[in-house]
């Protein structure tokens, strides 16, 4: 993502897409360290900034003709000409107005993890008041209580596992209820973890029997473990025990010696290092690097009956996880998520899991920054994958109309506009190919690739 460039500078393209705009793309922005990103100082600036750049790319379409004007005669002179002709300031005020919340104070429901990081931050951090919200964040036991809690109004909008709105749209656990995603909540971010008295089987071939946990049926969790061992060869529904326990209760059950080990959340993972009683098999990332994990959702009525609310909601979680993304931010986020009304977690567990240096339960210490990072764009491709992974585990019975259902889900082209009018720089597709443990997915075959898998439930 990158904020909005000075349409004044010379030396800037309005059309780069790194966060300071002064690079072609994030990682020529990434390898020029010297360089000090100044953000922007206000909202009111943002504004400023987008309908400056758009007046301005509409009266030079080249950049190098807008580059030798600006060079001429100069920015003060320049923003001067441009207001005399146009309002920016009256235009700037327009754009800013995007509608009065119907409903200003809300309730959103999240699970004590670091996957709700940007739901979460965004109340002590101040992102729902900025966006004129009073917004209860109502920490929940359980992944089937937000559900219900959320289906039955008493939460606004809630944080959910990345598919739960797609099962609940599909009425699968539940009765079918119309949920859309409008943001990704966190993208990596999980991790396998096995009870310390398995350090010697770190191969999964040798894990018949032994019995794990994920937080939920509709889960990445859930999908990603299946994923692994059959991978391996292991049939997860014969050879080991899966069974559903909310993240919160998974350290306990391990030391309790109910579980073996679980893919989880990895404040969750993290705390069971902390605790001794486990240690980190490997990230999720290295199942698959840049998947989903949790979404931001509401209900379509929701949507429809408080558009305003539905997208100042939107904006502060975008605007949280803009903040989040960078590096630089993490450890003040993990002081202020950590209190008991929030994840209740020790800040040390939090820092190692924002910041990517970790000790790994086996005598190492780690580090990955892209262990857990946030990236707010609603990849459709991200919901046919999952699609694909429900009919092959016979979650989904019949035919599925993949296309069809993950645009009526994930709002990747609502979510686009909102970006774009931030400031910020979506991505112009809402499709993408990726790997999960090498295997290509192509969103355009689901079909194919959800049949292409020796261990699966009967199509």
């Amino acid at each position: 993502m990158s904020i909005f460039d000075n349409p004044f500078d010379p030396d800037r393209n309005l059309r780069a897409g790194c966060a300071c705009g002064q690079h072609r793309s994030e990682q020529e922005h990434a390898q020029a360290t010297a360089l000090a990103c100044e953000p922007v100082e206000s909202e009111e600036q943002r504004y400023e900034g987008v309908v400056a750049s758009a007046v301005m790319r509409a009266m030079f379409p080249q950049d190098v003709a807008r580059r030798a004007f600006l060079k001429s005669v100069g920015a003060s002179t320049a923003l001067a000409a441009l207001s005399q002709f146009f309002p920016l300031k009256s235009a700037t005020e327009v754009f800013a107005d995007t509608g009065t919340p119907e409903k200003k104070d809300l309730k959103v429901g999240f699970i004590p993890i670091t996957c709700a990081t940007p739901i979460i931050m965004a109340a002590p951090l101040g992102f729902y008041s900025k966006h004129g919200l009073n917004v209860e964040v109502v920490k929940t036991a359980g992944w089937a209580v937000i559900r219900d809690k959320t289906i039955n109004k008493e939460y606004d909008a809630a944080h959910m596992l990345a598919p739960m709105p797609i099962a609940i749209s599909l009425g699968l656990g539940a009765n079918a209820i119309p949920f859309a995603v409008p943001a990704i909540e966190n993208i990596n971010g999980q991790g396998i973890v096995l009870a310390t008295k398995h350090k010697d089987k770190r191969d999964p071939k040798d894990w018949k029997g032994l019995k794990f946990a994920v937080p939920f049926d509709y889960s990445m969790h859930n999908y990603l473990l299946r994923y692994y061992l059959a991978e391996h060869g292991l049939d997860p529904d014969t050879d080991v025990q899966l069974r559903s326990v909310p993240p919160p209760e998974m350290v306990a059950n391990l030391r309790a010696d109910n579980i073996d080990g679980f893919l989880a959340p990895d404040n969750v993972c993290q705390r069971a290092i902390y605790d001794g009683v486990g240690f980190m098999h490997l990230l999720s990332k290295e199942i698959w690097d840049g998947h989903p994990c949790c979404s931001f959702a509401a209900s379509r009525e929701f949507i429809t009956t408080a558009p305003n609310s539905f997208a100042a909601l939107t904006r502060a979680i975008v605007d949280a996880t803009a903040y989040a993304s960078k590096a630089e931010n993490r450890k003040q986020i993990a002081e202020a998520i950590a209190p008991a009304n929030y994840i209740n977690a020790p800040v040390t567990v939090l820092e190692q899991v924002l910041t990517g240096t970790y000790a790994d339960g086996l005598g190492g210490v780690k580090t990955d920054p892209k262990r857990v990072d946030f990236d707010p764009f609603p990849w459709q491709s991200f919901a046919v994958w999952m699609l694909t992974q429900m009919k092959r585990w016979g979650q989904i019975k019949g035919d599925v109309d993949y296309k069809a259902v993950a645009e009526q889900v994930y709002l990747a082209t609502d979510t686009r506009k909102l970006m774009t009018e931030m400031g910020l720089t979506p991505p112009t597709s809402s499709y993408k190919s990726f790997a999960v443990m090498g295997k290509n997915f192509d969103p355009e075959k689901p079909q194919d690739y959800a049949a292409s898998f020796k261990i699966r439930k009967q199509l």
